[in-house]
């Protein structure tokens, strides 16, 4: 096994294992539950969720597709924030509904 990135948080460390696997790179998460301690312990490479591949076979492949996340990370902000048309909350990107009186964000994508 070769650890081929070293994630932030165990969520980065999930997508970036699912980046892997679309391309059938066989891979694991570990350290993620060392996470939790992260007041106790140092945020070090050896205690931060890590992704390493199973076949040593892929770790290429596997390091030029961390490579391009790592050039060109998703954006987390893709939509902004906006302002409830019926009483005015403001609202985070990712409600497609007002928490205030559930009216539904106009330019919402369809499901």
């Amino acid at each position: 096994m070769e650890r081929v990135f070293i994630a932030r948080h165990p969520a980065e460390a999930q997508f970036v294992k699912g980046l892997l696997e679309n391309e059938e790179i066989e891979c694991e998460v570990q350290g993620a539950a060392l996470f939790s301690v992260r007041g106790e312990a140092p945020a070090t490479s050896e205690t931060l969720p890590s992704i390493w591949i199973l076949n040593e076979q892929h770790v290429a492949l596997a390091r030029d597709i961390v490579a391009r996340y790592e050039r060109d990370p998703p954006s987390t902000n893709a939509l902004p924030s906006w302002r409830c048309p019926r009483c005015g909350e403001l609202l985070e990107p990712q409600f497609s509904n007002c928490w205030n009186c559930d009216t539904a964000r106009s330019d919402a994508p369809e499901a």
